[in-house]
């Protein structure tokens, strides 16, 4: 079992930035992949980007230029640094971790963290 604890996010103005963080804890060793997803009302759930055990990202479509992951492998967090904001980013962000020896989609989920891009 992984367990995952979200943190950072809130309220933000358009073009403003948010660091969300990711702690994992439990059975670290079994984790090959760590990284953030998102859901926004009445949208399925996406990936943002995420980072393998060899270091490897992997952005959706054009986040890259705005998202930046990171993935601290001493300390099994993972973070999100989203500048840029807009509106659209609005949705409640997930870490998810996949583990060696399967595949789809991750198996374990934070609880997810709000964020909110708006005037």
């Amino acid at each position: 079992q992984v367990q995952l604890v979200e943190s950072g996010g809130g309220l933000v103005q358009p073009g403003g930035s948010l660091r969300l963080s990711c702690a994992a804890s439990g059975s670290t060793f079994s984790i090959k992949t760590m990284g953030w997803y998102r859901q926004a009302p009445g949208k399925e759930r996406e990936l943002v980007a995420d980072v393998i055990s060899g270091g490897i990202t992997t952005y959706s479509g054009n986040l890259k230029g705005r998202f930046t992951v990171s993935r601290d492998f001493d300390k099994n967090m993972v973070y999100l640094q989203m500048n840029s904001l807009k509106p659209e980013d609005t949705a409640v962000y997930y870490c998810g971790v996949r583990v060696f020896g399967t595949s789809g989609p991750p198996r374990y989920w934070g609880q997810g963290t709000q964020v909110t891009v708006s005037s």
